[in-house]
C-alpha cells in the first residue's frame, strides 16, 4: 500500500497497483478514460456520459448525490474517486470506512491543474498529467478577452440560479476577463426583478444542469433589453479535465458572436 494525500489533506492508503476504479464525478471520469484503459473504470455515475463511446449503463452506481452503496461494494474497487461538493458527505464517509476514497476539491483552474497532478501520482502515471498540463497551457493562450464585461451565468430556472463567487465557474469567467454580475457566493437564487436590476452586459444560459433553450432568451431579453444573451455549452465552463481544453474554441466562438452583434 502507498500513502497518498487527497485534496482535503487526507492520507489515503492506496494499493500499489490500482486496477478497479469507481469514479463518482463526471469530469473526473472523463479524464480517467482519457488516461487509462476503459476496463479499469469499473463504476461511474449515470451522469458520467463522456466519453460517449465508454458510457455504459452496466457501470452505473447511481447519481452523484445518491450512489448505490451495495452496488459499489459488489464492484470491490481498489480506489473510489469522489469530490467534496458533488458527492454526499455521509455516503462518502461510509465508503471511506470500507475502501480507499480519494476526494478532490476543485474551485479554480489552478485547482484543476493540482487535481491532475495529484491523481496522476496516485495512479502512478505522472506523464499523463504533464501532457495534460502542457495542453492546458497551450490552450490558455487562445482564451479570448471579454474586456471586463459584466456577465450573469445562469445555471437554473424556476427559480433562476446563478454561478456566484467562490465557484469554479466564477474562476473560469475571471480568466476570460468577464466580471461576475452577481456579488453573492456559491449559487444564489435570483428573482426576475433582481436580474433586471443587475443590468448585466452579457447573460449566459448554460446547457447544464438546466437545459436552457432559445425560448428563454426571449424571456430574459424582456428583463434586460440591453444585454447580449446567449446559450452556452456548460461543459467547458464547469467540467475540469478534457472539457476544459475545449474552452478556447467555445469562448472564441462566443466572442466572435458578441463582436458581430455589437
Amino acid at each position: 500500500m502507498r500513502e497518498c494525500l487527497d485534496m482535503l489533506g487526507r492520507s489515503v492508503r492506496v494499493p500499489l497497483e490500482v486496477r478497479r476504479i469507481v469514479s463518482l464525478v463526471p469530469s473526473q471520469t472523463d479524464l480517467l478514460y482519457d488516461w487509462l484503459p476503459a476496463e479499469r473504470i469499473v463504476g461511474q455515475t449515470l451522469f458520467c456520459i463522456h466519453p460517449e463511446r465508454q458510457w455504459a449503463i452496466d457501470k452505473s452506481v447511481g447519481g452523484t448525490k445518491k450512489v448505490h452503496l451495495d452496488r459499489i461494494r459488489d464492484l470491490k474497487p481498489d480506489l473510489i474517486i469522489a469530490n467534496k461538493e458533488e458527492n454526499d458527505k455521509d455516503q462518502i464517509e461510509t465508503l471511506a470506512n470500507e475502501f480507499p476514497v480519494w476526494i478532490s476539491d476543485v474551485n479554480s483552474v489552478a485547482d484543476c491543474a493540482t487535481f491532475a497532478t495529484l491523481i496522476a501520482d496516485v495512479l502512478q502515471i505522472p506523464q499523463k498529467a504533464n501532457d495534460f498540463l502542457q495542453k492546458l497551457q497551450q490552450s490558455r493562450q487562445f482564451w479570448p478577452d471579454f474586456e471586463g464585461a459584466s456577465c450573469l451565468y445562469l445555471i437554473w430556472k424556476d427559480p433562476y440560479m446563478a454561478a456566484g463567487h467562490c465557484t469554479y465557474i466564477h474562476d473560469v469567467l475571471g480568466h476570460l476577463n468577464l466580471r461576475n454580475a452577481v456579488e453573492a457566493n456559491r449559487y444564489p437564487q435570483l428573482e426576475a426583478s433582481a436580474i433586471a436590476d443587475i443590468k448585466p452586459d452579457i447573460i449566459m444560459l448554460s446547457s447544464e444542469p438546466y437545459p436552457f433553450k432559445e425560448s428563454h432568451i426571449t424571456e430574459l431579453q424582456e428583463l434586460c433589453p440591453a444585454a447580449w444573451i446567449c446559450l452556452v455549452d456548460g461543459e467547458p465552463f464547469s467540467w475540469y479535465g478534457p472539457k476544459l481544453l475545449d474552452l478556447s474554441h467555445t469562448a472564441q466562438a462566443l466572442k466572435r458572436e458578441l463582436d458581430g452583434a455589437a
